[in-house]
Parts: C-alpha cells; sequence; structure tokens
C-alpha cells in the first residue's frame, strides 16, 4: 500500500515540476512584458518587416531533429499601420507554399493578422526588440490538414537581422519548431531600384 501511496505522490510531483517548467521556465512561458524595457533597437513591424527580405530556416520534428529546411522570399508593404506581406517558400523537398498576411499594428503595439490558412484572427505584441503573435494554423492536406496552435517569437538584433523561433502544437504536445532569420533582401531591392527608374525615364521621354 505504502508503495502504491509513494509512486502516486511521485507521479504528482513529476507533473506538477512539468507544469512549472512550463508555465515559467519555457520558451512559451515568456511574455511580451519581458521585453519592453529592452535597450537597443526597438523592432517596429513597418520598418523591419517592409519591402523584399530574404529568409533561411530549418524545422525540428518532434524527436528535436531537423525535418525540413527552407528559403523564403517574403515582399511586405505597408499604408500607415495597414500592410500586406506575401511570403514564399521554398522546401529542400522541392514544395513550394505560399501565403499571404493582413497585418494592423495599433497605436500600444497590439498586432492582429489574418491569413489563407490561419483560423479566425493572429494576435500578438509589439514590443521593445520583440514580437509575438499566435495564432491556429491549417495544414496543406498534404501534411495531413492537421490544425496546430502556434506560437511565433521574432527578435530584432543589432544588426537589424530578425531571429524568428515558433512552436507548433496539437493537443499541447509540441510536434515541430521553426528557427529562421530575416533579413533585408539588398539585391531585390536593387532590381526594384532599377526598374523603377527605368520606368520613370520611359515616362520622362
Amino acid at each position: 500500500m505504502d508503495l502504491i501511496v509513494f509512486a502516486t505522490l511521485g507521479a504528482l510531483a513529476t507533473l506538477a515540476a512539468l507544469w512549472l517548467k512550463r508555465r515559467f521556465l519555457s520558451f512559451t512561458a515568456q511574455t511580451p512584458d519581458d521585453y519592453a524595457t529592452r535597450d537597443g533597437p526597438q523592432f517596429d513591424l513597418r520598418r523591419h518587416l517592409n519591402g523584399p527580405i530574404l529568409c533561411d530556416g530549418v524545422i525540428y520534428g518532434p524527436t528535436g531533429r531537423v525535418t525540413s529546411r527552407f528559403v523564403g522570399r517574403f515582399e511586405a508593404r505597408w499604408s500607415g499601420d495597414s500592410g500586406v506581406m506575401k511570403e514564399h517558400f521554398q522546401y529542400d523537398s522541392g514544395t513550394i507554399q505560399d501565403r499571404e498576411w493582413s497585418l494592423f499594428l495599433s497605436e500600444d503595439g497590439r498586432i492582429t493578422a489574418t491569413a489563407s490558412d490561419v483560423i479566425g484572427t493572429a494576435r500578438g505584441w509589439q514590443r521593445g526588440p520583440a514580437v509575438q503573435l499566435k495564432y491556429r494554423i491549417r495544414l496543406p492536406e498534404s501534411a495531413g490538414s492537421h490544425v496546430l496552435d502556434v506560437v511565433d517569437w521574432m527578435y530584432l538584433t543589432p544588426a537589424g537581422t530578425i531571429v524568428n523561433r515558433s512552436q507548433f502544437r496539437k493537443f499541447g504536445i509540441q510536434v515541430a519548431e521553426l528557427v529562421a532569420t530575416m533579413r533585408p533582401d539588398e539585391k531585390a531591392a536593387e532590381k526594384a531600384a532599377e526598374k523603377t527608374k527605368a520606368a520613370e525615364k520611359r515616362n520622362a521621354a
């Protein structure tokens, strides 16, 4: 009998420790206010997610091993506090994926966003050098059409690169993690500037 009691207490203590770790000591425990008073460059979606952007990243599976690598090319445009960001991903498997975000940034730093594969509205905050976004996403049919809960964080480095880390969960269990970097695509920006100059010359002729 004592053995059963001790085993039960041990199991409860383990569950409590795991809950406390996730609640206070894990990736999902961080909040936007943790970064509100940080020194250094401050994240502004309208500035740092604007124009052509180059993205490189990897996706970890539930075993902690890299299951996919990708390159992304984004194009973001803002009009006041409203923006549209088009994402084009190419994975190492040859798969292509496109997504278009509609973004809105409130004066207090609150973010709302929508996309075709996002269920409802994504919500988050811009605070100091960090941006948080939470949403539910439906995977493509080729990936089983599963609906996953996503916690998405972006951190601005002093050099202007954005480090992105996202975790994906199903029924509270982590099934994947994404780590990526985003930076201005200078070559694409130069090509766009050249096209603009050429168009201006034609119009002036």
